[in-house]
């Protein structure tokens, strides 16, 4: 249940054939849709990106120069591709529906059962591209076909240092954090790894990952079910949202603290520290050491 990187995977021929010409004129001018970014950290909670639609091989080629000629926001904008379900509300991601002529070169490591498998999300990222810090609730490959990243993690149980505001951080420069804004995110404890093209990285699910693109790259997401199909919520296309009882537990926390605010501050300070207390007792692991 940690994260490793795996090298020398057989990954079929994407690797030798995916270059800006061959992606270019595979999945032609089929339109995407697109996050373009005048600064290079992307941020989900702020959205300070803008969603657009380009044909595929138009956007190829832009996301991999460094300084465009056309463009949206400025002439050194980013761009990135998260590939989604015909109708990205109700169907997951699926390579080999999206892009059937990419998804016959690619050879998907086996590691889980056929009946495990959720999504194959296909992703192409600008050179100096960061995204936000997140957890997803499902384990993962991160399969890096061309191009080098960076990959910053933190395990899940640092998440009380990480700022949370739902599955993503608040802290968006891992490298130079604000600590006046953000004080107790130096008791996360951070592991990195550099992923070459044809490198594999796995991430168990709630492990937080913050991408670096340190070059133009295009990558293939896997993301299978590793606890029981009912463990998830039936209506998540992205595979972000929490497990169904995770879900309820929150629901049910949240209307304890409401029920709280019904006794004066010194109560409801000292009912909280039990509550507290009584969940650390009945749910925290003992064993992290």
């Amino acid at each position: 249940r940690k994260p490793v990187v795996l090298k020398g995977m057989e990954l079929g021929t994407c690797t030798t054939k995916w270059t800006v010409e061959y992606l270019s004129q595979a999945e032609g001018p089929k339109e995407v849709k697109i996050h373009v970014s005048a600064v290079p950290q992307m941020d989900f909670l702020s959205k300070n990106f803008v969603y657009r639609t380009l044909p595929f091989d138009v956007f190829v080629r832009r996301a991999a120069e460094v300084k465009h000629k056309e463009y949206f926001l400025s002439e050194d904008e980013k761009y990135y591709l998260r590939s989604v379900g015909e109708d990205a509300r109700k169907d997951i991601a699926d390579i080999r529906k999206q892009f059937p002529i990419l998804a016959e070169d690619v050879q998907i490591p086996e590691y889980f059962e056929k009946e495990q498998f959720f999504s194959s999300v296909f992703r192409i990222s600008s050179a100096g591209l960061q995204l936000w810090t997140h957890y997803d609730v499902m384990d993962n490959f991160l399969i890096q076909v061309t191009g080098k990243k960076r990959v910053v993690l933190y395990s899940p149980r640092d998440a009380p240092y990480l700022y949370l505001s739902g599955t993503k951080s608040e802290v968006l420069d891992v490298d130079n954090p604000d600590l006046d804004k953000y004080p107790l995110f130096v008791k996360a404890k951070r592991y990195q790894c550099f992923l070459e093209a044809g490198d594999v990285l796995f991430i168990p699910a709630l492990w937080f990952h913050n991408v670096i693109s340190e070059e133009f790259g295009v990558a293939l997401n896997v993301f299978w079910k590793h606890l029981p199909a009912e463990s998830y919520d039936k209506t998540d296309t992205y595979g972000n949202k929490d497990p169904t009882a995770a879900a309820r537990a929150i629901q049910i926390l949240d209307r304890a603290l409401k029920t709280l605010e019904e006794l004066p501050e010194e109560y409801r300070d000292f009912y909280a520290r039990r509550m507290v207390l009584r969940i650390q007792e009945k749910a925290y692991r003992n064993d992290y050491g």
